[in-house]
């Protein structure tokens, strides 16, 4: 990172962090090179880069000010504490009747679970398509196919190794998406009709995986801002016959929650306690907005305990289905377990991914991902705060590309997604998220999208569809 870089995500931390409040003065260039010791270009090209993430602004003759993104922010969520027993689940008729509205690519896609495809270098993963598969040795395309493309596990043991996790690269299997690699060790260690823990809300591909499988639900509620709720997990975990845990650490889907460092120790004694392997589903790690990445549960694990899941879908390559798995204890049985259903992801695909780790800046590309994403957070929430009911409640994550908002108890958000999806509009609706189905007045927003004129004109009308309840 070059040292103006530095520079705009210190000054950015300051913003997040409340230091600089919305409207007020940023220290001048002068005052700025001396405070920390770099040159006046050097601020300069950190404010220009503060401007286009839409952080601060200039005012002639006056200098820099952070950007007033919401004169009425709204409020936090409640998600008060629910302790469930085990649950069947049932959701993927739900589920699938969600993701069916964002097949019309001219509906508003505030329902996706991706980032915009123009915002990932597709061009330039193209050019290491075409170079990786020109040196692609003839017996490669049989035997990358056991253990995955050792370029690619190496440059991932490197990426591991830079978060602060040691790991040799024979741990790590090779995925067709991070789906298949947590659908595995979810079968690696349960068996049908095994008490699985997982959040409240939960990711719906969760809840469907454990549909899929046979598994009971045992739903952990999960603070808007600081994750899992560790005191019922221990109750949980005291009292039930729980198999396995499957969680979201950092930048939780939907609701953008993390845990800080010591509730990830505290997880993790629980775990070690209970002898209770974790699914760490850590596919948003990437997209954090601070200076530092959040390091995962895995950075703890001296037992083998936890499974860590991660992809390229979400940061680079939603189409190339590439994710993996550091296994820990499970790693060979989770290896054996895949050679038994998919066999291997594409083997040129994983050459293209370890060919451009190496040479084609994915580090740049993560940073301007991630500046854009914070942005575009930003602008949805201002929008929100002009748009929605004043008792509206939303969450402020990170990282990620998502937004939980919480309605007035009146609204069924259910119905709200039929009305918005009748103007063009798609949205998440909150009982998706739950084995109970729970949180009908709730949804989950994306704002990983460029925000254009058309996103504003489909919040206010969401707005009007929320106030008709």
């Amino acid at each position: 990172m070059k040292r103006y870089e530095r520079l705009a995500d210190e000054i950015a931390g300051l913003i997040r962090s409340g230091v600089l409040a919305p409207g007020e003065r940023v220290p001048s260039v002068r005052n700025a090179s001396r405070i920390y010791g770099v040159s006046p270009s050097t601020v300069f090209q950190a404010y220009y880069l503060l401007e286009d993430r839409g952080l601060i602004l200039a005012r002639a003759r006056s200098g820099y000010f952070v950007r007033e993104h919401a004169q009425r922010p709204l409020p936090e969520p409640e998600i008060g504490p629910r302790s469930t027993g085990a649950t069947e689940v049932d959701v993927s008729d739900l589920v699938f009747s969600v993701l069916d509205s964002l097949k019309d690519p001219n509906t508003v896609p505030f329902g996706s679970a991706f980032p915009s495809p123009d915002l990932f270098p597709l061009a330039r993963l193209a050019r290491s398509m075409a170079q990786s598969i020109r040196a692609l040795p003839p017996h490669a395309v049989i035997t990358d196919m056991t253990t995955g493309n050792p370029d690619l596990r190496r440059q991932l043991a490197l990426r591991y190794m830079v978060s602060g996790v040691m790991l040799p690269p024979e741990e790590l299997v090779i995925t067709t998406g991070a789906m298949e690699a947590l659908n595995l060790c979810l079968q690696v260690v349960t068996e049908p009709g095994d008490l699985v823990a997982i959040e409240a809300p939960a990711f719906y591909a969760t809840l469907q995986v454990l549909e899929r499988l046979k598994l009971k639900a045992v739903e952990i509620p999960v603070h808007p801002r600081d994750g899992i709720d560790l005191g019922i997990l221990a109750d949980r975990l005291a009292q039930l016959p729980i198999k396995a845990c499957w969680f979201m650490s950092s930048f939780q889907n939907p609701l953008g929650a993390s845990l800080d460092a010591e509730k990830k120790r505290r997880l993790y004694a629980l775990l070690q306690r209970h002898q209770v392997p974790m699914i760490e589903d850590d596919v948003y790690a990437e997209l954090y907005f601070g200076i530092q990445p959040p390091r995962p549960v895995k950075s703890l694990d001296d037992e083998g305990l936890v499974m860590h899941c991660g992809s390229f879908s979400k940061c680079l390559a939603p189409g190339y289905r590439v994710g993996w798995v550091a296994g820990g204890r499970y790693a060979e049985q989770i290896s054996r377990l895949k050679l038994m259903t998919t066999i291997s992801p594409s083997v040129p695909i994983q050459a293209a991914l370890a060919d451009y780790l190496q040479h084609g800046g994915y580090d740049r590309h993560l940073r301007k991902l991630r500046h854009a994403l914070e942005t575009q957070q930003a602008s949805m929430l201002a929008s929100a705060a002009r748009h929605f009911p004043p008792n509206t409640r939303v969450t402020r994550p990170g990282g990620g590309y998502f937004l939980w908002f919480e309605f007035p108890q009146q609204v069924d958000s259910l119905q709200l997604f039929q009305q918005a999806l009748a103007q063009g509009i798609s949205l998440a609706p909150g009982p998706i998220f739950s084995a109970t189905r729970r949180f009908g007045n709730c949804a989950r927003l994306n704002y990983g999208h460029p925000w254009d004129v058309r996103s504003e004109q489909a919040m206010a009308v969401l707005g009007r569809i929320i106030a008709s309840f």
